[in-house]
C-alpha cells in the first residue's frame, strides 16, 4: 500500500493539483481494465483522440496487415498543458465518462 501511495505522491507533484473529479490521479475515476500507448492524433477541451496500430492475420492470403483504431480519452486539467498532438501517451480503460469516452490518460510516455 505505501508504495503506491509514494507512487502516486510522487505523480502528484510531477503535475500539479487539479480540481478535475474525472482525473485518476487527483478525482474520484478509477482507472482499470486494459492499458493502451498511442500516437495523439487530435486534442480537444477535456478530450484527446489516439491512433492505435495494430497487426491482423488473414487466413485466406497467408499474410498480415496493419489497421488503424481510434480510441477518445478524457485528458485531465493537470496533464493538459503536456500533452500535445504527436505526444505518445498511455491510457487505460474506466467506467464510461460520456458517449464516446471510456479511457482516461494516466501519463505521458514522450
Amino acid at each position: 500500500m505505501k508504495k503506491n501511495e509514494e507512487k502516486e505522491t510522487n505523480i502528484a507533484k510531477q503535475t500539479g493539483k487539479c480540481n478535475d473529479k474525472k482525473c485518476p490521479l487527483h478525482g474520484e475515476i478509477s482507472a482499470r481494465g486494459r492499458i493502451f500507448e498511442g500516437k495523439v492524433i487530435t486534442k480537444h477541451p477535456k478530450r484527446i483522440a489516439i491512433e492505435l496500430q495494430r497487426v491482423i492475420f488473414i487466413p485466406k492470403y497467408e499474410r498480415y496487415i496493419y489497421k488503424k483504431t481510434k480510441i477518445h480519452a478524457h485528458l485531465p486539467d493537470c496533464m493538459a498543458d503536456n500533452v500535445q498532438i504527436g505526444d505518445i501517451v498511455k491510457i487505460q480503460e474506466c467506467r464510461p465518462l460520456g458517449k464516446i469516452i471510456h479511457s482516461v490518460v494516466v501519463e505521458k510516455v514522450k
